[in-house]
Formats: structure tokens, sequence, C-alpha cells
């Protein structure tokens, strides 16, 4: 999570416990982001990286995991105010309402 604000990823790692998943299927590392994303994506026992943020991020992600042992890389770069219109949406309204949530 971000070294600004970790608390709701904490949190989500609570609620992953309290549902029983099975320890290392899910890890939060804390720290710096270029601190800990280079050790993560430069450690040759860590077979995948889900990352969101920057493209610029994101860039540098991919090359040091293809520099190390080829890990699994998930991205979802840039933008923000992620939207989901249903196919039963008035799309006149969506469209309106998405443009104010950016």
């Amino acid at each position: 999570p971000s070294e600004i604000t970790p608390l709701t990823a904490l949190r989500f790692a609570d609620l992953i416990i309290e549902a029983g998943f099975p320890p290392g299927v899910v890890n939060i590392v804390n720290g710096y982001g270029a601190t800990v994303g280079q050790a993560i994506t430069a450690h040759p026992l860590i077979s995948k990286i889900a990352f969101t943020g920057s493209t610029l991020v994101g860039r540098k992600i991919l090359k040091a995991s293809s520099e190390s042992n080829l890990k699994v890389v998930s991205l979802e770069l840039g933008g923000k105010s992620p939207t989901i219109i249903f196919d039963d949406a008035d799309l006149d309204q969506a469209i309106q309402w998405a443009s104010i949530g950016i």
C-alpha cells in the first residue's frame, strides 16, 4: 500500500485472515515504494506482482521483473475514478455522472 495511506490495505489484510485464507496466499508489504518495490520485483522467490498506480512505476516493475525471474505482473495504471456501466443503464445519465466523477 501507499506509505501515505496504508490503513485500508491493512484492514483488508485483517479481513483476509478472518476469512481463513491460508498464510502466504496474500501478502501486503508496507514501506517506501522505491525500496519495497525494488526488493519485490528483484526477488527470485516472488512469482507474481499486482500493482495499481502510475504508468511510470508500472514500466519500472515490468522491466525489473523481466530482468529477474520473469514473474507474472498484473498492472492497473493511470487514471482514477474507475466506473462500471451496466447494460441496462441510461447511457446519457451514466456518461454525465461518470464525467463528473473524474
